[in-house]
């Protein structure tokens, strides 16, 4: 594959010289499909160098929205070499970040491709950028009836955030995880019990966004495989209880060239410590953000948490004004420190690959066309309480965005992006045919 194949032929030596130091005994050649769930297939690891030649092959209609039809030839996942992730809790195995190819060429489908090519028009423009992302996750049980509940019988405080005492009850848990991270390099800053019951969340260092997207998905799966040797349940889900604070999903970011953060500026008169090229990318995330929810926001259940009006603890934590603040956790944007953007939308099941890659890319639209943040589309300021200036309410008005706004669809793809928005449509026409308790409870009775 162009540009995988080239990096990995610079490292291959390395590779195997730590396979045989680590005594790794296989690998998985893993991807992303559309909804950010991980494929793989298990290689020993004598055949590294045959599957980075050739690619593993999968039947890219049996993993769903990738392209193909049952008819068509086997898609190859290429592992990057760059990538290499030894299991923790299996250090015997390392996982690889693969793209796909069909014929040699990038495959329009795979969604590390999608984030490669923007990277690479980021490149061109000299910019690269780094993220840091903060996933949400609930610790859940299940009951021999299928029933789910917080796996911490105590954990019943209404205000639950950051309480020392449920912290330290799932001290096994916590602090296993951030040895296994801290053991891969990741550099755990904090973990803290989150706003919900039963909720946690994770801080680590930023890096590049792709050893951050490629990192981002490993987290997921290693939380859940965590849980499931607890008997417990991991959830990413963006609101899987009414009543409580959602996951979200937070995205650090900033823009850098040359070994020089391009997003600070000490002398901001606006007292936000941003360059006007941090602004500049700020007024395209706001100008896109309606098309945007539609990535980073990518279920039915996603606007459950950012249109919730109320949980519990007095506060969803989730925004639903297209708008942009300092230190302010209600706006979309914020300002938390000098040099740095939070784009605080994204929810735990977005594909990490397609969220960082339509962010980069509306943000670079707004620097291509220095689009002011105060005024990014005709009228909106960073303080609009215009009912045209919300998020979008539910995941069919959000994949409407999507399909109007043609730098998205360009930037991530035209084919790659119909599918995505077929499939979207598909999966909203489920929901809407689907008759809940809820319906029965209200109406079969008393209509």
């Amino acid at each position: 594959m162009i540009g995988i194949a080239e990096s990995n032929s610079g490292v291959m030596e390395k590779t195997i010289e730590k396979f045989n130091t680590k005594q790794i005994e296989f690998l998985l050649a893993s991807f992303s499909d559309l909804n950010g769930t991980l494929r793989a297939k298990l290689v020993p690891a004598n055949r590294l160098a045959s599957v980075c030649e050739s690619g593993a092959g999968f039947a890219g209609f049996a993993v769903g929205s990738l392209g193909h039809g049952p008819s068509d030839p086997d898609i190859l996942c290429i592992p990057d070499l760059r990538s290499m992730t030894v299991l923790p809790w299996q250090n015997n195995i390392a996982w690889f970040a693969g793209t796909l190819t069909e014929d040699g060429s990038a495959w329009s489908y795979c969604p590390r491709t999608i984030l490669l090519n923007v990277m690479e028009k980021a490149k061109k423009l000299g910019y690269e950028m780094y993220t840091g992302v903060e996933p949400e996750f609930f610790l859940l049980k299940e009951d021999e009836r299928g029933n789910i509940s917080i796996s911490d019988d105590k954990d019943v405080c209404a205000k639950p955030c950051y309480q020392q005492q449920a912290l330290m009850r799932n001290i096994d848990f916590l602090s296993t995880l951030i040895n296994y991270m801290n053991e891969l390099g990741w550099s755990v800053t904090q973990a803290d019990h989150e706003d919900a019951n039963g909720q946690f969340e994770i801080n680590f260092d930023f890096a590049d966004v792709l050893s951050s997207a490629d990192r981002h998905s490993f987290f997921k799966y290693m939380v859940r495989s965590m849980a499931e040797e607890r008997n417990l349940v991991a959830t990413f889900m963006p609101k899987p209880f009414s009543h409580l604070t959602g996951n979200g999903c937070h995205m650090h970011l900033s823009l850098w060239g040359g070994g020089t953060n391009l997003f600070e500026n000490p002398f901001d008169q606006k007292g936000n410590g941003l360059s006007q090229l941090g602004y500049y990318f700020i007024g395209g995330l706001l100008r896109h953000a309606k098309a945007i929810s539609a990535i980073v926001c990518p279920t039915v259940n996603s606007y459950k948490r950012i249109t919730a009006t109320a949980t519990s603890s007095g506060a969803t934590w989730a925004p639903n004004d297209i708008a942009y603040g300092g230190n302010n956790r209600t706006k979309l944007i914020r300002i938390p420190d000098s040099g740095r953007i939070e784009f605080r939308a994204m929810d735990g099941a977005c594909n990490p690959y397609l969220a960082a890659a339509v962010i980069l890319a509306a943000g670079l639209d707004g620097i291509e066309k220095e689009i002011d943040p105060e005024n990014p589309s005709g009228g909106m300021t960073s303080s609009s309480n215009n009912n045209d200036y919300k998020l979008p309410t539910t995941l069919k008005e959000a994949i409407t965005a999507l399909e109007e706004d043609e730098v998205i669809i360009s930037a991530l793809g035209e084919s790659f992006m119909n599918t995505y928005i077929i499939r979207k449509k598909e999966e909203w026409a489920e929901y809407h045919d689907y008759i809940s308790q809820w319906e029965i409870d209200k109406y079969l009775k008393g209509n």
